[in-house]
C-alpha cells in the first residue's frame, strides 16, 4: 500500500477531498519525522509507538569486496506495535491463510 493508497482510503471514508486529506496525512508524517528526530517518543493508544534507538558503533564487511567498514554510533526511527494491532494482525492473517 502507498501513501496515494492511504489517502484514496481516508479521502473515501471521511468525505474529505484528496488534497485536503494528502495534508493532513503529509503532516501527519512530517509530525512524526519532526518529533522523532528531536528524540521524542511518540504513542499512539490501540497502534504503537514510534521512537528512535542507539546504535553502537561497530565493524561491519562491505558484502562486494569483503573489506571491513567502521560504522558509527547512529540512531535509527523504530516502531512497536500495541498488542491491540498485534492482535488483529494475527487474527487477520490466520482467517487468510485458512481459506
Amino acid at each position: 500500500m502507498t501513501k496515494a493508497d492511504i489517502v484514496d482510503e481516508i479521502a473515501k471514508a471521511t468525505g474529505l477531498t484528496k488534497i485536503e486529506t494528502k495534508a493532513v496525512v503529509d503532516g501527519v508524517f512530517s509530525s512524526i519525522i519532526t518529533s522523532i528526530s528531536n528524540g521524542k517518543r511518540i504513542e499512539l493508544r490501540g497502534f504503537g509507538v514510534f521512537k528512535s534507538k542507539s546504535r553502537k558503533p561497530r565493524m561491519a564487511r562491505n558484502p562486494k569486496t569483503g573489506d571491513l567498514v567502521p560504522l558509527e554510533k547512529r540512531f535509527v526511527p523504530v516502531f512497536k506495535p500495541s498488542p491491540e494491532f498485534l492482535h488483529k494482525v494475527n487474527e487477520t492473517m490466520k482467517s487468510k491463510a485458512s481459506e
